[in-house]
């Protein structure tokens, strides 16, 4: 059990002050005698990689820094990440992205802007596209803000054709809030993409296909609240993540329901929210070792894994048996044992497991004699146990200590609650009521938290770029 921290605020401050106190590169020039500035020492091109990692208004700030540092922004890859700039005034916003273009020289990293200048501006994003300081472009993204002035539409405008300049040198790209008509694209090509993310943008099906089929090197795809087809197919030789969210779709839309993994041979990470019922087919997925969210909220749920079936979580047959499967996130209307134990069944060499939701209701879950026969054969290899909303009341108690007294390989139990039960107190009582003496693992411990990553069933990713982590269901609070 991990003890609550009895001064977060102090923590706080003190990494704060440490980090406010730091000296900026090169503060080093000009300083007190016996100061060494090691950094302005490097050479041109190591420094212009680092002030490309930096944000825009930082690496544009380094320029005060000292002579040497003059003329090294302007130089050096640019990384224009317009977040933070005037939101309420769009023609400000385009006067700074403009300003930055024409004094740099480029080459271009990074380019972020609000996908709704699509539509307010399309010449202005056209003739930024074309800038010489995008020269070789690896990264761009339309991103979307919760408070844009110009909402998605039934028909949204495309993207500028000169997208297709950076076809050479594109490593990721984002869409969003806008329509990739079946004409744009036919003419895309991206060989070397490797994460490309659709947000809320409307594609058709052939359009979807078209697009994946251009990126040979695609590792990760996002799509995000997107409409405008009803099935998305995978084939694909290189993806490694997939992450889907649905939306509720525009009138006379297609609805998006139904997502099919025919031949994937180097997945690895299969997301998707399925509020709206999306059925799933993972037909050939040989590699896929992580897998998350489905839920038990939609009877109407069907999920495929080659043979076998499930409806919403119940087992309707168990033919096919996913042992690459390692991490498993499921969102549970119902904390029921029984329905997670046949899960187990169907992917019998899990060592994570996170059950989420469960706040309405939770069964009786007796287990000891009811699965004693089974418990017999069912090799558990679980290390690490996520429950949310974890209350210790008896059937949750029960619910829990199922894994501490049957995972011989158990080492942590983590139990999300609620602030009013994060105290010393309740921490005790739970470590009684669980038996923590009697558990299968000796390592094992319990650990408390109240902080979450994966609230509501919904995708613990915002960003195509997250689909990179290896566990994106472990809380980085």
């Amino acid at each position: 059990m991990e003890a609550p921290n009895p001064q977060p605020a102090a923590k706080k401050k003190r990494s704060s002050h440490i980090q406010e106190s730091a000296p900026p590169p090169g503060a080093g020039e000009g300083g007190g005698a016996g100061e060494a500035d090691r950094i302005s020492g490097l050479p041109d091109a190591i420094l212009g990689e680092i002030i490309s990692l930096l944000p825009t208004k930082d690496g544009a700030r380094t320029q005060v820094l000292a002579s040497r540092w003059r003329h090294l922004w302007r130089a050096a890859p640019l990384n224009l990440d317009s977040v933070g700039f005037p939101a309420e005034d769009d023609d400000a916003y385009a006067r700074a992205v403009s300003r930055i273009l024409s004094t740099h020289r480029g080459p271009g990293r990074r380019f972020r802007v609000a996908a709704h200048l699509i539509h307010s501006r399309p010449d202005t994003v056209d003739a930024w596209l074309r800038s010489p300081a995008l020269d070789n472009l690896q990264e761009i993204d339309f991103y979307h803000r919760s408070m844009d002035p110009y909402q998605l539409r039934p028909s949204p405008s495309p993207p500028p054709a000169s997208i297709s300049r950076f076809s050479g040198s594109l490593r990721v790209a984002t869409f969003s809030k806008c329509r990739i008509p079946d004409s744009l694209a036919e003419t895309l090509c991206f060989p070397e993409l490797k994460q490309l993310g659709i947000e809320k943008v409307r594609i058709s099906e052939g359009a979807f296909q078209s697009l994946i089929s251009s990126c040979p090197a695609l590792e990760c795809l996002f799509v995000n609240e997107s409409f405008g087809f009803s099935c998305l197919r995978i084939n694909s030789n290189s993806l490694r993540s997939i992450g889907v969210r649905a939306q509720r779709c525009w009138r006379d839309e297609p609805r998006f329901d139904e997502l099919i993994i025919e031949d994937a041979p180097c997945l690895e990470k299969l997301l998707y929210a399925d509020r709206f019922g999306i059925r799933l087919s993972v037909v050939a997925a040989p590699k896929l070792t992580t897998f998350g969210c489905p839920s038990d909220t939609h009877r109407d749920l069907r999920i495929l894994f080659g043979a076998t079936e499930f409806q919403g979580l119940n087992t309707v047959s168990l033919m096919t048996v996913m042992r690459s499967v390692k991490i498993l996130a499921v969102h549970l209307w119902i904390f029921d044992l029984d329905k997670v134990i046949d899960l187990m069944k169907c992917f019998p060499c899990l060592e994570k497991l996170y059950m989420m939701g469960g706040c309405n209701s939770t069964k009786a879950n007796f287990w000891r004699r009811k699965h004693r026969l089974l418990l017999k054969s069912l090799d558990i290899h679980l290390k690490t146990v996520v429950l949310e909303c974890y209350r210790g009341i008896n059937g949750l108690v029960r619910f829990a200590s199922f894994f501490l007294m049957n995972a011989r390989e158990l080492e942590v139990l983590r139990l999300v609650v609620g602030t009013e039960d994060y105290n010393e107190q309740f921490f005790a009582e739970q470590h009684m009521m669980l038996e923590m003496e009697k558990r299968a693992s000796r390592g094992a411990r319990l650990d408390f938290t109240t902080h979450t990553c994966y609230v509501g069933g919904l995708l613990p990713i915002k960003h195509v770029c997250e689909l990179s982590i290896t566990d994106p269901f472990q809380c980085r609070c």
